[in-house]
């Protein structure tokens, strides 16, 4: 079976990773991989590499980023991406048994729509999930619409591809991937951690990823603001920060944090850890700070608190470990200051369901 898995930044390898190792190491398999997106750009840390170093190949290289950061930018890399893979599934396309995507970006929408014409078997991962604060929604779900295969990671997911696609087939809970890296990920000692990153996570340490919100983006450079106040009135922790994807002003964002934090000793600026660098930092932090994802699906694994900021992860379900806060400075450190008085952590994760990568090999093999 020849299995075409998209990958278009840092993040969905990331995720991908537990089932990319099961579906290379199966003769029943034959994986491709197509790699686009942020994956080829030096700015966003070339993050293709990290495919190679994992052992994987590039089997196709489709250059897709966008120019700028703009409403416009977005758009136009929107179509840039379309045209190429319209190409590339003219080319290509009859070879594949089954095309894998994942999420919510725009990128990905962008391949996956320009698939549709030609009638493409689509196995979607992490659809009817919900973000109210970015625009990412309205791409997860055209991209459920366009599938035939919905591996989703909770029962309410599972609900709302029901109702998006009115069917009951081929809807698959397995839970988040993700969480089958943290089960079998070898972490990084302290001093390896150090070596690598010139960070030492033995010290109080909050792990920080910030995107920005694409539903609201002229509130992005005072939120950066915000974020940054409250940063440096946290003195008694270090800061680590991982860079924002390639979103809608997502400049706006890195321009705050690089002008406010470039050469810091307290403050560390880190472009993209990797799965085995962030889950290390995961691990270690005394509790997250941020809009992303995996403060919403990891860290309850980990046993962290979460202080999710703002709306771009609204709708999400969530665990008991993420305290939702605006994005105002004063009320950002007194939720950090109130984490510190809380009981130690001890969450279930409600988006475990027992091994998610070897569901998706049992689906995939059944006749």
């Amino acid at each position: 079976m020849i299995i075409c898995v998209l990958t278009s930044s840092r993040a969905d390898f990331g995720i991908y990773l537990p089932l990319l190792k099961k579906l290379q190491d199966d003769d029943f398999f034959d994986l491709k991989l197509v790699v686009f997106g942020t994956h080829l750009s030096k700015a966003h840390g070339e993050t293709v590499n990290q495919i190679l170093e994992n052992g994987f190949t590039a089997d196709y290289r489709i250059e897709t980023l966008p120019e700028k950061d703009s409403p416009k930018g977005i758009a136009d890399g929107m179509g840039k991406t379309m045209t190429a893979f319209s190409s590339f599934w003219n080319e290509y396309g009859q070879n594949f048994d089954l095309v894998v995507s994942l999420g919510d970006r725009y990128e990905m929408f962008a391949a996956v729509m320009a698939g549709v014409p030609f009638q493409l078997p689509i196995a979607h991962l992490h659809g009817g999930e919900t973000t109210l604060g970015a625009i990412d929604n309205v791409f997860r779900h055209a991209i459920t619409l366009a599938s035939r295969y919905h591996f989703v990671s909770t029962e309410e997911a599972a609900e709302r591809v029901r109702e998006l696609t009115q069917t009951v087939d081929h809807i698959y809970n397995v839970g988040a991937l993700s969480l089958d890296n943290i089960n079998n990920q070898h972490f990084l000692t302290l001093s390896e951690f150090k070596d690598k990153w010139n960070v030492d996570l033995s010290h109080k340490t909050i792990l920080t990823t910030f995107h920005p919100e694409t539903i609201s983006l002229h509130e992005n450079a005072r939120y950066a603001d915000e974020l940054v106040e409250a940063i440096e009135q946290l003195k008694d922790y270090q800061l680590l920060i991982t860079m924002p994807n390639a979103d809608t002003n997502g400049n706006v964002i890195r321009k705050a944090f690089i002008e406010r934090f470039t050469g810091s000793k307290q403050v560390f600026l880190i472009e993209n850890l990797g799965s085995q660098g962030y889950f290390t930092a995961m691990k270690h932090c005394s509790f997250l700070i941020g809009n992303t994802s995996s403060g919403i699906i990891e860290a309850a694994s980990f046993g962290k608190y979460v202080i999710n900021l703002g709306n771009r992860q609204k709708g999400r379900v969530c665990g008991r470990n993420v305290i939702d806060v605006p994005i105002e400075t004063t009320k950002i450190v007194v939720a950090a200051r109130q984490i510190e008085t809380l009981p130690a952590p001890g969450f279930d994760n409600c988006y475990y369901n027992g091994g998610a990568a070897d569901k998706i090999i049992e689906v995939l093999k059944r006749p």
